[in-house]
């Protein structure tokens, strides 16, 4: 019994291909794909995405908890600056938008380090390869690393509209601070 293999450049599409292929061999022959024959190790893959996905969600849960904190310190810190600036005739919106400015700056910033590092790690493994694996079980003897310009620059969008998202949050206590009283808070 002989067999032979079909190579497809869209993984995606396996399934689809191993239908076309079905239907184009004789009936005496059968169609497998590395899915069906590897099939407890896809479905390992599969829980290993829903881990990183669940992972990720709760990184993003405690890193909005986080901004949203410190924010929120910032202004309680800042609470006679901000008694000072109504009292003087700022709106409620031009005081927010001191908060959030600073807050843009610091997201920025840590953007700018976050990539700083974490590139930086990326093209020395990629380039000098300082993290091993064994090859009898990862079939490659270093970490592979995969840079992409889009996913950065996607990552780094979605970092900051997110961050930006949950700072204005913590910024509506700004309307509730009575400017009487926060010029004689201490």
């Amino acid at each position: 019994m002989g067999s032979f293999e079909i190579f497809i450049d869209d993984f995606n599409e396996i399934d689809f291909k191993e239908v076309e292929v079905y239907n184009a061999i004789d009936s005496i022959l059968d169609t497998q794909t590395i899915k069906n024959k590897y099939y407890s190790i896809f479905k390992w893959l599969e829980l290993f995405d829903f881990n990183i996905a669940l992972i990720i969600g709760i990184m993003i849960l405690v890193a909005s908890v986080n901004m949203i904190t410190a924010l929120l310190v910032l202004i309680l810190e800042r609470t006679q600056m901000i008694g000072i600036l109504k009292a003087i005739g700022s709106s409620d919106n031009s005081v927010r938008k001191i908060f959030i400015y600073n807050a843009m700056y610091l997201i920025v910033k840590g953007l700018f380090w976050g990539n700083l590092i974490g590139i930086g790690m990326l093209l020395i493994q990629k380039y000098f390869k300082l993290i091993k694996l064994d090859p009898t079980i990862y079939y490659v003897s270093d970490a592979p690393v995969y840079l992409d310009m889009g996913y950065i620059l996607a990552l780094n969008l979605g970092t900051f509209v997110l961050c930006l998202l949950m700072l204005i949050v913590p910024s509506f206590i700004i309307p509730k601070i009575s400017p009487v009283k926060a010029i004689r808070f201490e």
